[in-house]
C-alpha cells in the first residue's frame, strides 16, 4: 500500500514536471541523457582524453583563481569539480566546461573588499554571493531570458575582457616581482604601488628572477610548441626548483604560505544562512546581477560559437539553467561562483570531447591528479604562478577584436573606450552597467532620429532632392516617406518633423506613405493622433496610405484607425503605387471641399538615411515603388 502510494506521488511529481517543462519549452530529461544514448568505447576514449587534458590546464588555473581572490585553493577547486559536474548534467552543450575564471574572480574580489567591514569571514562571503548568481540565472533560464543577452553589445564584453585582463596582470606585478599587493584590485592603484616600488628597485631579486624567468618560459613555449600544456610545464618546473633550493631562505613565497592544497573530496558545508550572512545582501546585489549577467553572456557566447563549428543546436534557457544549478551547487559545498570557461571549454572541443561525460570525467580527474599532486603543488613559488596568471590574463586581450570594434561605427567606438575606462577606474560591476547603458543609448538615438528631406519631380520625370528653398513649388499636397521603427523613442521626434514640414500653409493634406514603417507602439500611435488632431485644428487633413498588416492591427486596437477615419487610411496592395494613388485620390477630393484646384502640386519628403544606410551597407535598400515616376501617380 506504501509503495502504491509513493509510486503514485512519484508519477505525479514526474508528471506535474514535464508540464512545467513544457509549458516553458525547457526538456524535461537532462540532456546529457540524451547525449549518452548509443554510447560507444570510442566516444568514451574520446570524452576521457578531453576531460584528462581539461582537468590538466584546469588545476594551476584555479591556483591562480585562488591568489586573485584571496580564498583557499579547496575552494576554487570545489567549484571545479561540483559545478563542472552539476552543469554538464543539465547543459546542452556537449563541450561547455564549467569552473572558476578571471571574469568572476576578479569580480568577486571586487565584492568581497566591498564587504569586508562585515564580520563574517570571506569564504562564507564568497557562499552567499554565489547563492545569489545561481539564483538570478535559474530564474532567467525558467523564465525564457537567455534569448535577451543579444541585445547587449558584443562591444561590451570586448571592453570588458580587456579590462579583467589589464586589471589581472597589472594586480599580479606585486606577486612577480615580490613587491606585495596594492590592496585593491584597480588598475589604477596596481600600476601606481608597482612603479613606486620598482622606480627605486624596492624588490626582492630572487622572487623577481623567478617571476620573469617563468614569464619568458611561458612565452616561448607557447610560440615554439603552442601544443604542448606551457603552465603546467613551467609550474612542475618551479615546483621540482624548490625542491632542490631553500626558497624560503630567499625569502620566496610558496602556495603552501598562501593555502595549502588538500588531497580531499568536496563535502557539503555549513552555508551561512543567519542575519551575519543576509547583512552581506544589500552590499553585493549590484556585484551578484552583474556577475549574472555576466556569466549568462559567457554561456550563451562560448555554446554558440562552439556549435557553430560543431554543428550541435544549443538551448540557450538551458544554459543558464545549468549555470544557475551549477553555482547553487556550489554554494552549499562552499565553493566559490563559477562560469563557462572559454579556454577550457575550446580544449574538450579542441580534444575531441564527444558528450557532456568530458566534463564530467573531468571533474573526477580533477580529484585524482590533486590526489596525486597535492604535495607538490604546494612547492609552487607564487612568483612563477603570477606569471602564469599574467600569460593568462594577457590573451585576454583580443587585439584582433579591439581593432574591429574601434573601426567599425563611432558609436562602437565611443562603447569601447567608455566601457574600459569605467573598467580600469571604477568596479567592474559598474563598468558593465556603463557598457550596456551607452551602447542602448547610442542605439536609441540612432533608431530615434528620423531625418526627412524634401523631394520633388525634376525635369527628367525622377523625384530628386530640392537643394535650396527657391526650388520648391507651390503645392497643396505633401506626401511623407515613413520608413524604420516608428517604436517610442521615435515617436516625437517623427512627430515635430512632420509637424515642420506641414507648417507651409500651402500645404492642405499631408499624406504619410507608411509602407515600410514597422513596430508601432502606444507612443507612437499618440504622436500620430496629436498630428491628425493638429492638422485637423488648422483645417488640413491627414492621410495615410501603405500601411502593412502588423501597423493596421495596432492602428485598429487602439482605436487610432476610427478616429483618423477608415477613408483616410489606404492598406498597402500588391501593387505598391496603388494605395498612394488611392490617396492621392482621395486628397483631391478634399482639396475640391476646400475650394482648391483639383490639380494642385504635389511635394514629397524622403529620408536622406537611406542613402546614407545604403553607401555604407552596400546595395541600396530601396524597394520597387520607391522611386516612382509621375505617372506612376496618374489619377
Amino acid at each position: 500500500m506504501v509503495r502504491q502510494k509513493a509510486t503514485r506521488v512519484f508519477n505525479e511529481a514526474v508528471d506535474g514536471l514535464s508540464d512545467v517543462a513544457d509549458y516553458l519549452k525547457l526538456d524535461p530529461v537532462p540532456p546529457v541523457w540524451r547525449s549518452l544514448q548509443g554510447y560507444s568505447l570510442e566516444r568514451f576514449k574520446r570524452d576521457l582524453l578531453a576531460g584528462l587534458m581539461v582537468a590538466i590546464v584546469t588545476i594551476p588555473q584555479a591556483v591562480g583563481f585562488a591568489l586573485i581572490t584571496g580564498l583557499p585553493v579547496q575552494a576554487v577547486l570545489t567549484t571545479a569539480v561540483i559545478g563542472g559536474m552539476v552543469c554538464a548534467l543539465f547543459s546542452t552543450s556537449r563541450h561547455l566546461v564549467f569552473g572558476p575564471t578571471n571574469t568572476l574572480s576578479i569580480l568577486l574580489a571586487g565584492a568581497l573588499l566591498t564587504v569586508a567591514p562585515v564580520p563574517l569571514p570571506p569564504l562564507q562571503k564568497a557562499l552567499v554571493i554565489g547563492l545569489f548568481i545561481g539564483a538570478i540565472q535559474l530564474a532567467a533560464g525558467f523564465f525564457k531570458l537567455g534569448n535577451l543577452t543579444r541585445f547587449i553589445s558584443r562591444t561590451v564584453l570586448v571592453a570588458y575582457a580587456t579590462a579583467v585582463g589589464l586589471i589581472i596582470a597589472t594586480g599580479q606585478l606585486g606577486n612577480l616581482f615580490g613587491i606585495g599587493s596594492a590592496g585593491r584590485p584597480v588598475f589604477v592603484d596596481s600600476l601606481r604601488h608597482a612603479w613606486n616600488r620598482l622606480s627605486v628597485l624596492d624588490l626582492n631579486m630572487a622572487t623577481a628572477c623567478i617571476g620573469m624567468t617563468s614569464l619568458l618560459a611561458l612565452i616561448l613555449i607557447k610560440r615554439l610548441r603552442p601544443r604542448w600544456p606551457e603552465g603546467l610545464i613551467v609550474l612542475g618546473a618551479a615546483a621540482a626548483a624548490s625542491l632542490l633550493v631553500d626558497f624560503k631562505a630567499l625569502g620566496v613565497p610558496l602556495v603552501r604560505d598562501i593555502g595549502q592544497v588538500l588531497a580531499q573530496v568536496p563535502l557539503l558545508g555549513e552555508f551561512p544562512l543567519n542575519e551575519a550572512g543576509m547583512t552581506v545582501v544589500p552590499f553585493i546585489a549590484s556585484a551578484a546581477l552583474a556577475a549574472a549577467i555576466l556569466g549568462m553572456l559567457e554561456a550563451v557566447s562560448i555554446t554558440q560559437s562552439i556549435a557553430a563549428r560543431s554543428g550541435q543546436k544549443i538551448n540557450p534557457n538551458q544554459e543558464l539553467i545549468a549555470m544557475g544549478a551549477a553555482n547553487l551547487s556550489v554554494a552549499a559545498f562552499g565553493g566559490i561562483p563559477g562560469s563557462a570557461s572559454f579556454v577550457r571549454s575550446a580544449v574538450c572541443y579542441q580534444t575531441g570531447g564527444a558528450t557532456q561525460l568530458a566534463a564530467i570525467l573531468c571533474s573526477g580527474l580533477i580529484l585524482v591528479i590533486v590526489w596525486l599532486t597535492a604535495p607538490l603543488v604546494n612547492y609552487i613559488p607564487v612568483a612563477a604562478l603570477a606569471a602564469t596568471i599574467i600569460h593568462i590574463a594577457l590573451r585576454l586581450i583580443n587585439r584582433s577584436q579591439i581593432s574591429i570594434v574601434r573601426r567599425a561605427t563611432r558609436s562602437d567606438a565611443i562603447v569601447f573606450w567608455a566601457t574600459l575606462a569605467a573598467g580600469l577606474t571604477l568596479n567592474l560591476d559598474t563598468a558593465v552597467y556603463v557598457g550596456i547603458g551607452i551602447s542602448l543609448a547610442l542605439f536609441l538615438k540612432k533608431a530615434s532620429a528620423p531625418a526627412l528631406v524634401e523631394y520633388a519631380f525634376n525635369e527628367e520625370g525622377q523625384l530628386a532632392e530640392i537643394e535650396t528653398s527657391q526650388g520648391r513649388g507651390n503645392s497643396a499636397i505633401s506626401i511623407v516617406h515613413v520608413e524604420g521603427e516608428l517604436f517610442f523613442g521615435a515617436a516625437d521626434l517623427f512627430q515635430e518633423q512632420v509637424r515642420l514640414l506641414a507648417d507651409d500653409d500651402d500645404i492642405k493634406v499631408v499624406i504619410l506613405r507608411m509602407k515600410n514603417a514597422r513596430h508601432l507602439d502606444a507612443t507612437s500611435v499618440m504622436s500620430l493622433l496629436q498630428l491628425h488632431d493638429y492638422l485637423g485644428k488648422t483645417g488640413r487633413h491627414l492621410l495615410i496610405s501603405g500601411i502593412n498588416p502588423e501597423v493596421e492591427r495596432v492602428l485598429r486596437k487602439s482605436g487610432a484607425h476610427k478616429q483618423i477615419g477608415t477613408e483616410n487610411i489606404f492598406p498597402a496592395e500588391a501593387n505598391l503605387t496603388m494605395s498612394t494613388k488611392r490617396a492621392l485620390l482621395r486628397a483631391s477630393q478634399l482639396l475640391q471641399q476646400l475650394g482648391a484646384a483639383p490639380n494642385a502640386g504635389v511635394r514629397i519628403f524622403y529620408d536622406r538615411n537611406r542613402d546614407n544606410n545604403a553607401a555604407v551597407d552596400g546595395p541600396s535598400p530601396v524597394r520597387d515603388g520607391d522611386h516612382d515616376k509621375p505617372g506612376d501617380f496618374q489619377i
